[in-house]
Protein backbone atom coordinates (compact mmCIF):
# COMPACT_ATOMS: atom_id res chain seq x y z
CA UNK A 1 0.00 0.00 0.00
CA UNK A 2 1.22 3.51 -0.80
CA UNK A 3 0.11 6.64 1.04
CA UNK A 4 1.23 10.01 -0.29
CA UNK A 5 -0.62 13.30 -0.14
CA UNK A 6 -1.07 15.66 -3.11
CA UNK A 7 0.39 18.43 -0.97
CA UNK A 8 3.56 16.38 -0.48
CA UNK A 9 3.81 15.65 -4.21
CA UNK A 10 3.62 19.36 -4.93
CA UNK A 11 6.65 19.94 -2.74
CA UNK A 12 8.96 17.62 -4.68
CA UNK A 13 10.69 20.49 -6.45
CA UNK A 14 13.41 20.01 -3.88
CA UNK A 15 14.06 16.71 -2.19
CA UNK A 16 15.90 13.42 -2.14
CA UNK A 17 14.96 9.76 -2.24
CA UNK A 18 15.08 6.78 0.10
CA UNK A 19 15.31 3.03 -0.37
CA UNK A 20 14.85 0.63 2.56
CA UNK A 21 16.44 -2.83 2.32
CA UNK A 22 15.58 -5.72 4.63
CA UNK A 23 17.73 -8.82 5.13
CA UNK A 24 18.43 -11.47 7.73
CA UNK A 25 20.97 -14.15 8.64
CA UNK A 26 20.02 -17.79 8.12
CA UNK A 27 20.95 -20.64 10.46
CA UNK A 28 24.10 -21.20 8.37
CA UNK A 29 25.15 -17.57 8.70
CA UNK A 30 24.43 -16.63 5.11
CA UNK A 31 22.53 -13.41 4.41
CA UNK A 32 19.28 -13.35 2.46
CA UNK A 33 16.84 -10.56 1.53
CA UNK A 34 13.44 -10.55 3.26
CA UNK A 35 10.38 -9.77 1.11
CA UNK A 36 6.99 -8.81 2.50
CA UNK A 37 8.23 -6.67 5.38
CA UNK A 38 5.88 -3.75 6.04
CA UNK A 39 7.76 -0.46 5.93
CA UNK A 40 6.25 2.80 7.13
CA UNK A 41 7.86 6.22 6.67
CA UNK A 42 6.86 9.25 8.73
CA UNK A 43 8.13 12.69 9.61
CA UNK A 44 7.60 14.59 12.86
CA UNK A 45 3.89 15.13 12.25
CA UNK A 46 2.43 12.48 9.94
CA UNK A 47 2.70 9.23 8.07
CA UNK A 48 4.09 9.78 4.57
CA UNK A 49 4.23 6.37 2.90
CA UNK A 50 3.81 2.64 3.47
CA UNK A 51 5.21 -0.25 1.43
CA UNK A 52 5.88 -3.97 1.60
CA UNK A 53 9.40 -4.96 0.54
CA UNK A 54 9.62 -6.73 -2.82
CA UNK A 55 11.30 -9.96 -3.93
CA UNK A 56 14.79 -8.54 -3.25
CA UNK A 57 13.78 -7.19 0.15
CA UNK A 58 13.60 -3.55 -0.93
CA UNK A 59 11.06 -0.77 -1.16
CA UNK A 60 10.63 1.28 -4.32
CA UNK A 61 12.60 4.51 -4.55
CA UNK A 62 10.61 6.88 -2.32
CA UNK A 63 10.74 10.66 -3.02
CA UNK A 64 10.98 12.72 0.17
CA UNK A 65 11.22 16.41 0.95
CA UNK A 66 14.59 17.85 1.97
CA UNK A 67 16.18 21.32 2.20
CA UNK A 68 17.99 22.87 -0.76
CA UNK A 69 21.22 21.14 -1.74
CA UNK A 70 23.07 24.47 -1.57
CA UNK A 71 22.42 24.59 2.18
CA UNK A 72 24.84 21.69 2.75
CA UNK A 73 27.60 23.47 0.83
CA UNK A 74 27.81 26.51 3.12
CA UNK A 75 30.18 26.34 6.06
CA UNK A 76 28.38 29.21 7.79
CA UNK A 77 24.88 27.74 7.36
CA UNK A 78 23.54 27.20 10.88
CA UNK A 79 20.36 25.22 10.19
CA UNK A 80 20.09 21.51 9.54
CA UNK A 81 20.72 21.01 5.77
CA UNK A 82 18.87 17.70 5.58
CA UNK A 83 15.49 16.25 6.56
CA UNK A 84 14.99 13.43 9.05
CA UNK A 85 12.43 10.63 8.99
CA UNK A 86 11.34 7.70 11.11
CA UNK A 87 11.25 4.27 9.49
CA UNK A 88 9.45 1.26 10.96
CA UNK A 89 9.94 -2.30 9.68
CA UNK A 90 7.40 -4.88 10.85
CA UNK A 91 6.77 -8.54 10.07
CA UNK A 92 5.20 -11.36 12.06
CA UNK A 93 8.37 -13.41 11.61
CA UNK A 94 10.87 -10.80 12.83
CA UNK A 95 11.49 -8.43 15.71
CA UNK A 96 10.17 -4.96 14.77
CA UNK A 97 12.83 -2.35 13.98
CA UNK A 98 12.35 1.40 14.40
CA UNK A 99 15.00 3.75 12.98
CA UNK A 100 14.76 7.40 14.01
CA UNK A 101 16.71 10.25 12.44
CA UNK A 102 17.13 8.77 8.96
CA UNK A 103 18.78 11.53 6.94
CA UNK A 104 17.66 12.65 3.47
CA UNK A 105 19.53 15.25 1.40
CA UNK A 106 18.28 16.89 -1.78
CA UNK A 107 19.55 15.23 -4.92
CA UNK A 108 20.84 12.19 -3.01
CA UNK A 109 19.54 8.65 -2.63
CA UNK A 110 19.58 7.48 0.99
CA UNK A 111 19.89 3.74 1.52
CA UNK A 112 18.72 2.23 4.80
CA UNK A 113 19.76 -1.42 5.31
CA UNK A 114 17.82 -3.12 8.10
CA UNK A 115 19.00 -6.44 9.48
CA UNK A 116 16.07 -8.36 10.94
CA UNK A 117 16.18 -10.80 13.85
CA UNK A 118 13.74 -13.76 13.72
CA UNK A 119 11.07 -13.69 16.42
CA UNK A 120 12.01 -17.20 17.58
CA UNK A 121 15.48 -16.03 18.64
CA UNK A 122 16.02 -16.76 22.33
CA UNK A 123 17.37 -13.26 22.96
CA UNK A 124 14.35 -11.68 21.30
CA UNK A 125 13.52 -8.10 22.26
CA UNK A 126 10.11 -6.44 22.04
CA UNK A 127 11.49 -4.15 19.36
CA UNK A 128 14.82 -2.72 18.26
CA UNK A 129 15.15 1.06 18.26
CA UNK A 130 18.03 2.78 16.42
CA UNK A 131 18.61 6.51 16.77
CA UNK A 132 20.83 8.22 14.18
CA UNK A 133 22.61 11.33 15.38
CA UNK A 134 23.66 14.28 13.20
CA UNK A 135 26.81 14.17 11.04
CA UNK A 136 29.94 15.33 12.83
CA UNK A 137 30.22 18.41 10.58
CA UNK A 138 26.86 19.55 11.97
CA UNK A 139 26.56 18.04 15.45
CA UNK A 140 28.52 18.51 18.67
CA UNK A 141 31.19 15.82 18.99
CA UNK A 142 34.37 15.43 21.02
CA UNK A 143 37.46 16.61 19.08
CA UNK A 144 40.15 14.12 18.16
CA UNK A 145 42.90 13.63 20.75
CA UNK A 146 46.17 13.99 18.78
CA UNK A 147 48.34 10.90 18.30
CA UNK A 148 51.59 10.11 16.55
CA UNK A 149 50.76 9.69 12.86
CA UNK A 150 53.08 6.68 12.54
CA UNK A 151 53.15 4.18 15.36
CA UNK A 152 56.38 2.85 16.81
CA UNK A 153 56.35 -0.94 16.61
CA UNK A 154 59.64 -1.54 18.41
CA UNK A 155 58.15 -2.02 21.86
CA UNK A 156 58.43 -5.52 23.32
CA UNK A 157 55.35 -7.56 22.55
CA UNK A 158 54.02 -5.14 19.93
CA UNK A 159 52.32 -7.08 17.15
CA UNK A 160 51.89 -5.89 13.56
CA UNK A 161 50.64 -7.68 10.49
CA UNK A 162 53.14 -8.85 7.89
CA UNK A 163 51.56 -6.67 5.19
CA UNK A 164 48.82 -4.09 4.70
CA UNK A 165 45.58 -5.96 3.96
CA UNK A 166 41.90 -5.17 3.77
CA UNK A 167 40.24 -7.24 6.51
CA UNK A 168 36.92 -8.92 5.89
CA UNK A 169 35.49 -7.32 9.04
CA UNK A 170 36.37 -4.71 11.63
CA UNK A 171 35.10 -4.94 15.19
CA UNK A 172 33.78 -1.56 16.29
CA UNK A 173 33.59 -0.71 19.99
CA UNK A 174 30.56 1.55 20.54
CA UNK A 175 32.20 3.75 23.13
CA UNK A 176 35.55 5.10 24.25
CA UNK A 177 38.44 2.74 25.10
CA UNK A 178 37.78 3.57 28.75
CA UNK A 179 34.26 2.13 28.58
CA UNK A 180 34.64 -1.64 28.72
CA UNK A 181 30.88 -2.22 29.04
CA UNK A 182 30.00 -0.72 25.63
CA UNK A 183 28.91 -3.24 22.95
CA UNK A 184 31.02 -4.34 20.02
CA UNK A 185 29.74 -4.67 16.45
CA UNK A 186 31.31 -6.87 13.79
CA UNK A 187 31.01 -4.95 10.52
CA UNK A 188 32.21 -5.76 6.97
CA UNK A 189 35.09 -3.43 6.13
CA UNK A 190 33.41 -1.57 3.26
CA UNK A 191 30.19 -1.20 5.23
CA UNK A 192 32.20 0.32 8.06
CA UNK A 193 33.82 2.91 5.78
CA UNK A 194 30.45 3.79 4.22
CA UNK A 195 28.92 4.19 7.66
CA UNK A 196 31.74 6.44 8.91
CA UNK A 197 31.76 8.67 5.82
CA UNK A 198 27.96 8.96 5.96
CA UNK A 199 28.23 9.83 9.68
CA UNK A 200 30.81 12.55 9.17
CA UNK A 201 30.51 14.44 5.87
CA UNK A 202 27.69 15.55 3.59
CA UNK A 203 26.93 13.36 0.55
CA UNK A 204 26.25 16.48 -1.55
CA UNK A 205 29.91 17.51 -1.47
CA UNK A 206 32.06 17.18 -4.64
CA UNK A 207 33.02 13.63 -5.60
CA UNK A 208 36.74 14.36 -5.25
CA UNK A 209 36.11 15.72 -1.74
CA UNK A 210 34.20 12.55 -0.83
CA UNK A 211 37.02 10.46 -2.32
CA UNK A 212 39.66 12.34 -0.29
CA UNK A 213 37.71 11.79 2.92
CA UNK A 214 37.11 8.12 2.12
CA UNK A 215 40.84 7.53 1.53
CA UNK A 216 41.61 9.29 4.82
CA UNK A 217 39.10 7.06 6.64
CA UNK A 218 40.54 3.94 4.98
CA UNK A 219 44.14 4.94 5.80
CA UNK A 220 43.32 5.64 9.44
CA UNK A 221 41.39 2.38 9.82
CA UNK A 222 44.11 0.33 8.14
CA UNK A 223 46.66 1.83 10.54
CA UNK A 224 44.56 0.51 13.41
CA UNK A 225 44.32 -2.88 11.65
CA UNK A 226 48.00 -3.08 10.65
CA UNK A 227 49.38 -2.14 14.06
CA UNK A 228 46.66 -4.06 15.93
CA UNK A 229 46.53 -0.94 18.08
CA UNK A 230 43.75 -1.85 20.47
CA UNK A 231 44.51 -5.56 20.62
CA UNK A 232 48.01 -4.66 21.80
CA UNK A 233 46.27 -2.88 24.69
CA UNK A 234 44.38 -6.04 25.62
CA UNK A 235 41.15 -4.99 23.88
CA UNK A 236 38.99 -7.29 21.77
CA UNK A 237 38.15 -4.83 18.99
CA UNK A 238 39.69 -3.05 16.01
CA UNK A 239 38.51 0.53 16.47
CA UNK A 240 36.06 2.65 18.48
CA UNK A 241 33.24 4.97 17.53
CA UNK A 242 34.50 7.71 19.84
CA UNK A 243 35.47 10.79 17.82
CA UNK A 244 38.00 11.63 20.54
CA UNK A 245 39.91 8.47 19.61
CA UNK A 246 38.71 7.32 16.18
CA UNK A 247 35.74 7.87 13.83
CA UNK A 248 32.03 8.41 14.21
CA UNK A 249 30.03 5.23 13.59
CA UNK A 250 26.35 4.53 14.24
CA UNK A 251 25.10 0.97 14.07
CA UNK A 252 22.11 0.66 11.74
CA UNK A 253 22.31 4.16 10.21
CA UNK A 254 21.47 4.97 6.59
CA UNK A 255 24.19 5.56 4.00
CA UNK A 256 24.19 7.59 0.76
CA UNK A 257 24.58 6.58 -2.88
CA UNK A 258 27.34 9.10 -3.66
CA UNK A 259 29.44 7.89 -0.73
CA UNK A 260 28.70 4.22 -1.36
CA UNK A 261 29.88 4.45 -4.98
CA UNK A 262 33.19 6.05 -3.98
CA UNK A 263 33.84 3.47 -1.25
CA UNK A 264 33.12 0.59 -3.64
CA UNK A 265 35.83 1.91 -5.95
CA UNK A 266 38.49 3.12 -3.50
CA UNK A 267 38.06 0.97 -0.37
CA UNK A 268 41.56 -0.46 -0.83
CA UNK A 269 43.37 2.86 -1.42
CA UNK A 270 45.40 4.38 1.40
CA UNK A 271 48.23 6.84 1.97
CA UNK A 272 51.56 6.44 3.74
CA UNK A 273 54.82 8.27 4.30
CA UNK A 274 57.75 7.45 1.96
CA UNK A 275 59.88 4.65 3.36
CA UNK A 276 57.22 3.60 5.87
CA UNK A 277 55.12 0.46 5.39
CA UNK A 278 52.23 1.18 7.73
CA UNK A 279 49.32 3.32 6.53
CA UNK A 280 49.32 6.91 7.76
CA UNK A 281 47.11 7.66 10.74
CA UNK A 282 45.27 10.37 8.81
CA UNK A 283 43.82 12.46 11.63
CA UNK A 284 41.40 15.24 10.71
CA UNK A 285 38.78 17.61 12.11
CA UNK A 286 35.76 19.47 10.76
CA UNK A 287 37.55 22.83 10.39
CA UNK A 288 34.54 24.78 11.65
CA UNK A 289 33.93 23.90 15.28
CA UNK A 290 37.44 22.50 15.73
CA UNK A 291 40.75 23.59 14.20
CA UNK A 292 43.62 21.17 13.64
CA UNK A 293 46.77 22.62 11.99
CA UNK A 294 48.68 19.97 10.04
CA UNK A 295 45.64 17.76 9.60
CA UNK A 296 42.93 17.68 6.96
CA UNK A 297 39.82 19.71 7.70
CA UNK A 298 36.59 18.36 6.25
CA UNK A 299 35.19 21.78 5.36
CA UNK A 300 38.58 22.70 3.89
CA UNK A 301 38.44 19.60 1.70
CA UNK A 302 34.95 20.62 0.58
CA UNK A 303 36.23 24.02 -0.61
CA UNK A 304 39.23 22.52 -2.39
CA UNK A 305 36.99 20.00 -4.13
CA UNK A 306 34.65 22.76 -5.23
CA UNK A 307 37.71 24.67 -6.50
CA UNK A 308 38.45 21.74 -8.81
CA UNK A 309 41.26 19.95 -6.97
CA UNK A 310 41.49 16.16 -7.25
CA UNK A 311 41.33 13.90 -4.21
CA UNK A 312 45.07 13.32 -4.48
CA UNK A 313 45.72 17.07 -4.56
CA UNK A 314 43.42 17.65 -1.60
CA UNK A 315 45.17 15.04 0.52
CA UNK A 316 48.64 16.30 -0.44
CA UNK A 317 47.56 19.85 0.41
CA UNK A 318 46.90 18.77 4.00
CA UNK A 319 49.30 15.86 4.61
CA UNK A 320 52.14 17.06 2.34
CA UNK A 321 54.65 14.29 1.57
CA UNK A 322 52.53 11.16 1.06
CA UNK A 323 52.33 8.20 -1.29
CA UNK A 324 49.17 6.48 -2.52
CA UNK A 325 49.01 2.69 -2.33
CA UNK A 326 46.51 -0.12 -2.83
CA UNK A 327 46.29 -3.00 -0.38
CA UNK A 328 47.58 -6.17 -2.04
CA UNK A 329 45.18 -8.59 -0.41
CA UNK A 330 41.47 -8.44 0.30
CA UNK A 331 40.49 -10.93 2.98
CA UNK A 332 37.15 -12.69 2.72
CA UNK A 333 36.98 -12.65 -1.09
CA UNK A 334 37.35 -15.86 -3.10
CA UNK A 335 39.62 -14.21 -5.70
CA UNK A 336 41.33 -10.84 -6.07
CA UNK A 337 40.45 -8.49 -8.92
CA UNK A 338 42.50 -9.51 -12.01
CA UNK A 339 43.58 -5.93 -12.66
CA UNK A 340 41.54 -5.20 -15.81
CA UNK A 341 37.88 -4.65 -16.63
CA UNK A 342 36.02 -7.68 -17.95
CA UNK A 343 33.33 -7.14 -20.56
CA UNK A 344 31.50 -8.64 -23.51
CA UNK A 345 33.83 -10.64 -25.73
CA UNK A 346 36.22 -11.69 -22.94
CA UNK A 347 36.81 -15.35 -22.19
CA UNK A 348 38.58 -17.39 -19.53
CA UNK A 349 38.67 -18.34 -15.85
CA UNK A 350 37.78 -14.85 -14.57
CA UNK A 351 34.62 -14.84 -16.70
CA UNK A 352 33.67 -18.29 -15.38
CA UNK A 353 34.13 -17.03 -11.82
CA UNK A 354 31.78 -14.12 -12.55
CA UNK A 355 29.18 -16.45 -14.06
CA UNK A 356 29.30 -18.93 -11.18
CA UNK A 357 28.95 -16.14 -8.63
CA UNK A 358 26.04 -14.59 -10.54
CA UNK A 359 24.21 -17.92 -10.65
CA UNK A 360 24.60 -18.48 -6.91
CA UNK A 361 23.60 -14.91 -6.07
CA UNK A 362 20.50 -15.24 -8.27
CA UNK A 363 19.18 -17.94 -5.91
CA UNK A 364 18.82 -15.26 -3.23
CA UNK A 365 18.16 -12.35 -5.61
CA UNK A 366 15.94 -13.89 -8.30
CA UNK A 367 15.70 -10.66 -10.33
CA UNK A 368 19.23 -11.46 -11.51
CA UNK A 369 18.98 -13.93 -14.41
CA UNK A 370 21.04 -17.11 -14.50
CA UNK A 371 23.72 -17.38 -17.20
CA UNK A 372 25.70 -20.21 -18.85
CA UNK A 373 28.89 -20.99 -16.89
CA UNK A 374 30.96 -21.39 -20.06
CA UNK A 375 33.71 -18.82 -19.48
CA UNK A 376 32.46 -16.67 -22.37
CA UNK A 377 31.25 -13.14 -21.59
CA UNK A 378 28.30 -12.92 -23.97
CA UNK A 379 25.11 -10.86 -24.09
CA UNK A 380 23.36 -12.91 -21.38
CA UNK A 381 26.25 -12.38 -18.96
CA UNK A 382 26.33 -8.67 -19.80
CA UNK A 383 22.59 -8.35 -19.13
CA UNK A 384 22.89 -10.25 -15.82
CA UNK A 385 25.71 -7.93 -14.76
CA UNK A 386 23.59 -4.89 -15.59
CA UNK A 387 20.74 -6.21 -13.44
CA UNK A 388 23.18 -6.99 -10.63
CA UNK A 389 24.60 -3.47 -10.85
CA UNK A 390 21.14 -1.91 -10.68
CA UNK A 391 20.18 -4.02 -7.65
CA UNK A 392 23.34 -3.01 -5.78
CA UNK A 393 23.51 0.67 -6.83
CA UNK A 394 26.43 0.44 -9.25
CA UNK A 395 26.60 2.12 -12.66
CA UNK A 396 24.72 -0.36 -14.93
CA UNK A 397 27.25 -0.49 -17.77
CA UNK A 398 27.55 -4.29 -17.95
CA UNK A 399 31.32 -4.09 -17.38
CA UNK A 400 32.99 -5.83 -14.44
CA UNK A 401 35.51 -3.31 -13.15
CA UNK A 402 37.04 -3.36 -9.68
CA UNK A 403 33.93 -2.03 -7.92
CA UNK A 404 31.62 -4.59 -9.56
CA UNK A 405 34.13 -7.44 -9.11
CA UNK A 406 34.40 -6.89 -5.37
CA UNK A 407 30.67 -6.26 -4.99
CA UNK A 408 30.06 -9.62 -6.70
CA UNK A 409 32.53 -11.24 -4.30
CA UNK A 410 31.00 -9.48 -1.31
CA UNK A 411 27.45 -10.59 -2.10
CA UNK A 412 28.59 -14.09 -3.10
CA UNK A 413 30.35 -14.49 0.25
CA UNK A 414 27.31 -13.07 2.08
CA UNK A 415 24.81 -15.48 0.51
CA UNK A 416 27.07 -18.55 0.80
CA UNK A 417 28.97 -17.68 4.00
CA UNK A 418 32.03 -19.06 2.20
CA UNK A 419 34.37 -16.85 4.22
CA UNK A 420 33.70 -18.92 7.34
CA UNK A 421 35.17 -21.92 5.53
CA UNK A 422 38.30 -20.16 4.28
Amino acid sequence: MYIHSLENEANQLIGGTLVVETKTNTDTGSIIPVPGVHISISDESKMIAEYDTDIIGATPIVPLDAPLELDSEKIDYSKKPYATYKIEARSEDFVPVIVEGVQVFSGIRSILPIELIPTDTLTRAAEEVIVIGPPTVYGDYAPKIPEEETKSVKATGFVVLSEVVIPEYVIVHAGSPKNDSAPNYTVPFKDYVKNVASSEIYPTWPRETIKANVIAIVSYTLNRVYTEWYRNQGKDYTITNSTAYDHAFTYGRNIFDTISAVVDEFFDTYVKRPGVTQPLLTQYCDGKNVSCPGWMTQWGSEKLGRDGLSAEEILRYFYKNIEFKEAKAVYGNPESFPGYSIKIGNEGAAVRTIQEQLNRISQSYPLIPKVPSNGVFGEKTEEAIKVFQKVFYLAPDGVVGKATWYKLSEIYVAVTQIASLM
